[in-house]
């Protein structure tokens, strides 16, 4: 290839000119009107024809950009249905409120924190919506789902204030949710903390964003299996500009093109400020952001300028002001109003004497009174409008705005205004008059000045409220209760509960046959909805592709390689099925709109959300605590799991912590089964706990393994209670008064154990008992609430779960899972004997399974001697016999170890 080869912007070297002397007059055409009316002409001639082959539905690509203006035009404007003072008026109470809800949580003896800003440069997106375009739960169509930006929450705080729904005193409880008397409010959007209020959490970057585009997908999804008519319901997403440079932002777009997904807005705050300065100081980020939603193919409305500019452009007829508009960066642009007028004046319009000219008879006030696009309500009531035109595609509005503003020069474009949480009294007293709020200087204390509200009476209050009932009600609210659904007949679980008989079958297996069951349950089947990251086959569910098929809201109109087969790849307006592709951020996004069904759309649908272990909470931890923030409920399937287990796959596939990482999250019910009936149990009882009476705002997280083996029928008499708090004895050893132990294991681990047992009793006369510890997680959390208990009742002191269960048990305890020892010694405070762990710490490597288990030294051989080894330290066997079994099972040799079973390594 030529060092100078340069990619063309337009290919059409390719494609065929049928007539070449018309393209000639063309070219000569154009030619003519550069030379005679100069580029401003030619380029205004272009566009024109490219907007008249849009129209004519000619297949020309969109301009990656345009120019730095707005996207509607004067002309094009829709009339302003509302009243326009009230509307100011309210929004002036609005951010007055919002400031100062704020500024008195930083009152002496409490100083809590808050954020001003985002919200004063956002006041105007917000009001337009909640005035004309926000649809509560009440409204026919079934009411919107809006993701409000997190750190503009003061401001939607003001607003309930406004309507009624909160008090002063609550608002004075603002981060202050354990100590103030009246109820605190929380620090963002946390519907956990309070379930009757906000609906989405947004407040950790990107999270807000890609989970609005796969809540508008599941709408969709909704509505195209026949549960709920969702068309009339749309999804707005609030973010900041500085937010999209989280990777989880952006990284979901082209699913909303490729879905067509028209119910969704994003509106980005483009106050052209992150958290310590500019967005793109030398760039525009909104330019940026117009070419790769653009793109991507949504729907780009840009809303820059304010009205006051109208004029000036409708005057610039050598393109010099727009011209200007393009050249100016944003670090320019962010500065401008951190100064004056005059400022504005010299080094914005002075740079070109026509654009210099254009304001020569214009005072400097009115110079500082250009606003910017997304400070007014004619402008944003506009994109709005377009905004919710069927038309096929998503749309991104992005609004110019000034971060904290009417805040006054103190907090306008500075850099540190987000860190600004309070005001002196002089700014107080200078915020009040940009308001022109009628509040007198003796009513403005320096700590507590005073919050605003209109009489019941007022056309302020009466407006609200005739709004809001006109659009369904109030936002944001959350629907708190879910209806119970039928639970299945104990019939579902008969195959599990019966073993795999001389069949060696993995406990994923076993998962996926008892899923094709409940599937086929009349009362809960249809509200099943299986995720699942690109590894379908893996997980042996490739079987559910032709009954269940795969969602798509095109259908399948190819054919498919493998139609001929049973197990074809099928897909349908009506599958079931969320196949997300390689994708585990998108994945947990859909578990979270799936699993809070419940409460935004009264559905209660079941997510099972099933993938590669190591790539869940390590990979997604956020978005899974933002689900628990959210009251998702749901399964979560960590297959292939195990660091020993997945073998093949080596150091980035092999999972040992896992269940770590999941017993940070307080909403997240953890399992780790051996067998398939115990699968079965936790299912159940999930089921009973998520979607029975009474249901709990939690979810589960239940590991299962590929390694295939003989599973057991459950056993007469099962401790189930034990089996669903953590542990149960599943192979109890003859009784002995010396030389006793207990091995406590779980997931693949029993099975180790149970050889470990075998081991011990034929070569060293040993009685060990095996116990199925089905959860870690949920004993210790027992043990901590225990530890707690007996903290605040020193005469009403309780045992531990395990504790108990270990009671009379004589021995010392050795602990052993697929995973690092810390999972295992999360027990260790609530067990009384001597206790030691065994478990998988370190990094994974590729190896049979057997080299793996005797190198973390958790097989069943590794087992035996751990057991000896403390049998020898409290006096019940001699050293030489710990050192006997070591020379005997080779301990220390890996090609020692039988190689163990070799399917389903990966």
């Amino acid at each position: 290839m030529s060092e100078t080869f340069e990619a063309p912007d337009q290919i059409i070297d390719q494609l065929v000119d049928t007539d070449p002397s018309e393209t000639a007059e063309w070219h000569a055409s154009f030619d003519a009107a550069l030379a005679n009316a100069g580029p401003v002409r030619a380029r205004y001639l272009m566009l024109s024809l490219l907007k008249r082959a849009h129209e004519k539905k000619i297949g020309v690509s969109d301009l990656r950009t345009t120019d730095y203006m707005n996207t509607i035009s004067p002309e094009n404007e829709p009339a302003f249905p509302g009243d326009e003072g009230i509307e100011r008026n309210i929004r002036a109470m609005n951010r007055w409120n919002a400031a100062m809800m704020v500024h008195r949580a930083q009152r002496p003896g409490v100083g809590v924190g808050g954020h001003i800003s985002t919200y004063a440069s956002s006041a105007a997106l917000y009001e337009v919506g909640f005035n004309h375009f926000f649809r509560g739960q009440d409204h026919p169509g079934g009411g919107d789902q809006i993701f409000f930006q997190g750190h503009a929450s003061p401001g939607m705080y003001a607003r309930a204030y406004l309507e009624g729904r909160l008090t002063e005193d609550q608002l004075d409880g603002f981060r202050q949710e354990l100590s103030h008397p009246a109820g605190g409010l929380s620090s963002y959007p946390h519907p956990r903390l309070m379930p009757d209020f906000w609906q989405f959490p947004t407040v950790s970057m990107g999270i807000g964003p890609i989970n609005a585009i796969y809540q508008a997908r599941f709408n969709r999804y909704l509505h195209n299996r026949g549960i709920k008519d969702t068309s009339d319901q749309r999804v707005w997403a609030f973010l900041g500009d500085g937010e999209v440079d989280e990777v989880d932002t952006l990284g979901a777009i082209g699913l909303a093109t490729r879905e067509k997904l028209d119910n969704l807005t994003f509106v980005v705050n483009c106050n052209l400020q992150r958290l310590d300065g500019p967005v793109r100081g030398n760039g525009k980020i909104i330019q940026e952001l117009e070419s790769i939603f653009g793109g991507a193919g949504w729907n780009v409305i840009k809303v820059v300028w304010g009205r006051e500019w109208d004029p000036l452009l409708a005057q610039d007829r050598e393109g010099a002001l727009v011209n200007l508009m393009n050249k100016t960066l944003d670090g320019d642009y962010q500065t401008f109003k951190a100064e004056s007028g005059a400022y504005v004046r010299e080094n914005f319009f002075g740079r070109d004497p026509r654009t210099a000219a254009m304001v020569a008879d214009w005072s400097d006030e009115k110079i500082w009174g250009l606003k910017r696009g997304g400070h007014d309500y004619k402008k944003l009531f506009a994109a709005y409008t377009a905004a919710t035109q069927d038309n096929g595609r998503p749309t991104v509005i992005l609004a110019k705005t000034i971060k904290g503003w009417t805040l006054g020069s103190s907090f306008e474009g500075r850099n540190s205004t987000h860190q600004m949480k309070k005001m002196s009294l002089e700014d107080i007293k200078r915020f009040r008059d940009t308001l022109y709020l009628d509040i007198p200087d003796e009513k403005l204390d320096k700590y507590l000045p005073p919050y605003l509200k209109p009489a019941p009476d007022s056309p302020e209050a009466l407006y609200l409220a005739e709004r809001r009932a006109a659009l369904g009600g109030s936002i944001p609210r959350r629907r708190a209760i879910s209806r119970p659904l039928t639970q299945p007949d104990d019939s579902v679980y008969e195959s599990v509960k019966r073993g795999s008989g001389h069949q060696e079958i993995a406990t994923t297996m076993a998962f996926v046959r008892m899923l094709k069951d409940l599937v086929k349950d009349p009362g809960l089947g249809a509200r099943i909805v299986p995720i699942i990251p690109d590894e379908a086959r893996t997980f042996g569910m490739d079987s559910l592709f032709p009954t269940l098929k795969i969602y798509s809201p095109n259908g399948q109109q190819y054919a498919a390689v493998d139609r001929e087969l049973m197990l074809s790849y099928k897909e349908s307006t009506t599958g079931v099925i969320l196949h997300e592709g390689i994708n585990e951020a998108g994945s947990v996004a859909s578990f979270t709109a799936v699993g809070s069904s419940y409460s935004t759309h009264d559905e209660p649908m079941i997510p099972i959300y099933i993938f590669y272990s190591m790539f869940g909470f390590q990979r997604t931890g956020d978005a899974f605590w933002a689900a628990a923030d959210q009251l998702v409920r749901g399964f979560v399937i960590g297959a292939t799991a195990g660091r020993t287990t997945l073998n093949g796959e080596g150091l980035q596939h092999e999972d040992g912590h896992s269940h770590l990482l999941a017993s940070t999250n307080p909403a997240v019910v953890s399992y780790d089964p051996a067998f398939a009936f115990e699968l079965g149990h936790i299912v159940k009882d999930g089921l009973r706990r998520m979607y029975g009476e009474n249901s709990e705002n939690v979810y589960y997280y239940v590991t299962v393994y590929n390694e295939p083996y003989v599973h057991p029928a459950e056993p007469e008499n099962l401790d189930v209670e034990g089996l669903l708090k953590g542990i149960y004895l599943y192979s109890p050893a003859a009784k002995s008064r010396k030389k006793s132990a207990q091995i406590l294991a779980s997931g693949v681990g029993v099975n180790w154990a149970l050889k470990a047992q075998q081991l011990l009793a034929d070569d060293w006369g040993v009685k060990a008992s095996v116990w199925s510890v089905t959860s870690w997680n949920e004993l210790r959390r027992d043990g901590l609430e225990t530890d707690r208990h007996n903290l605040l009742n020193p005469n009403d002191k309780k045992r531990a779960y395990i504790s108990q269960k270990l009671a009379g048990h004589k021995g010392p305890v050795i602990a052993v899972s697929d995973y690092m020892r810390s999972v295992q010694d999360q027990v260790a405070p609530w067990v009384d004997a001597p206790f030691y762990s065994l478990g998988t710490d370190g990094f994974g490597l590729s190896d049979t399974r057997g080299a793996l288990r005797r190198h973390f030294k958790v097989d069943a051989e590794s087992i035996a001697v751990a057991v000896l080894q403390q049998l020898s330290n409290q006096g019940d066997i001699k050293a030489s016999i710990v050192t006997k079994a070591m020379e005997k099972y080779r301990i220390h040799d890996v090609s020692a170890a039988d190689a163990g079973n070799t399917e389903g390594s990966g």
